[in-house]
């Protein structure tokens, strides 16, 4: 099974590195790490990552894989980017993302009827694709796969592990990475974070949501 994991510049590590984690565990499978060229790729903060593949070279993906991060603008009008998912997910069994990267998969197309989710500061802008935003943190809805922010990702591959490999060796996966999490907070979804703190986040953010939302509107316009 090739396993296809696109990144790209400003992309959030966690979100590529959190999933790898899991794939590179699962049986006869091949983990590519795919991006335009092979030239080191820098991941927001500046941690750097090499690719072995690039979209040209690819060989055709069983699983389709994109992670999230605020490079994912650039990648909604990329027109490079956006075919190559097109053509690998038309025969691929399973199309996914993680955080933002449900945005890409969207902008090509790929989420139009399905019900997906991304982060939750984004959920909303999925709906500008014809996607039906769900607040999950993992949703899988045929063969389409999504996870919600940063740290669902190791959710989301758990899954995926249990769709490709079976539950069992999902579990095993889980326990020898000792995913076992206990926050030290109450904090991580709007749902049980402090109010104030829910409106700092948004306020901070609120100009990248906005250049998200008017990209997301025309790269819905342009591309599906």
């Amino acid at each position: 099974m090739n396993i296809g994991m696109l990144i790209f510049p400003d992309m959030t590590q966690l979100d590529f590195t959190g999933p790898y984690e899991v794939f590179a565990q699962l049986p006869d499978c091949q983990v590519k790490v795919i991006s335009k060229s092979l030239e080191p790729v820098a991941a927001k903060g500046g941690l750097r990552f090499l690719p072995d593949t690039t979209l040209a070279s690819c060989p055709p993906l069983d699983l389709v894989f994109v992670p999230g991060g605020p490079g994912t603008g650039a990648l909604l009008e990329d027109r490079e980017v956006l075919e190559f998912l097109r053509r690998q997910s038309a025969d691929a069994r399973y199309v996914t993302s993680v955080c933002t990267g449900a945005l890409v998969l969207g902008a090509a197309g790929l989420l139009k009827g399905y019900r997906a989710t991304t982060h939750w500061l984004s959920l909303e802008l999925l709906a500008e694709f014809g996607a039906l935003p769900m607040p999950d943190r993992v949703v899988t809805d045929r063969n389409r796969i999504t996870g919600g922010g940063v740290t669902a990702g190791i959710d989301f591959a758990l899954a995926v592990a249990a769709e490709v490999a079976g539950i069992d060796k999902a579990k095993a996966i889980q326990l020898l990475i000792e995913y076992n999490p206990a926050p030290p907070f109450s904090c991580g979804h709007p749902d049980t974070a402090d109010a104030g703190i829910v409106g700092n986040v948004r306020s901070a953010m609120a100009p990248l949501q906005q250049k998200r939302l008017e990209l997301a509107r025309r790269a819905a316009r342009l591309f599906c």
